[in-house]
């Protein structure tokens, strides 16, 4: 099983869409991690406000903040790190994983106009 681990800055929950500004990047990053659980991926996020120690126990996360706090989120796959200062899109994502580049569209089914149902 391929692991991710994402090393991101002090927000202000643990997935930073909260509050009333929420990034759209976030957003979709949220999205996107959902998408590699559901692959099969393990997936661990760690905010510097909330898990500091899962930062300190990591010396390549430590070298990046050493090098600039912009750095973060700093992405590691099983182990190495592959990505700093970005969220990844999830075609970038299944990239640095090795996941497959079909990746399906999930689109809601609806059932459409019914007759006599007013909507056509």
């Amino acid at each position: 099983m391929k692991k991710l681990e994402i090393y991101e800055p002090a927000m202000c929950c643990s997935t930073g869409v909260c509050g009333v500004d929420v990034d759209p990047v976030l957003v979709q990053f949220v999205a996107d991690l959902q998408w590699l659980s559901e692959q099969g991926v393990s997936v661990s996020r760690y905010n510097l406000s909330q898990e500091p120690q899962a930062f300190a126990a990591n010396m390549d996360v430590v070298k990046e903040m050493e090098a600039d706090m912009d750095r973060l989120p700093v992405l590691v796959v099983d182990g190495h790190v592959v990505s700093t200062g970005v969220y990844l899109s999830r075609q970038q994502l299944a990239q640095k994983l090795g996941l497959s580049q079909d990746l399906p569209v999930k689109t809601e089914a609806t059932e459409g106009c019914k007759p006599g149902g007013g909507c056509c």
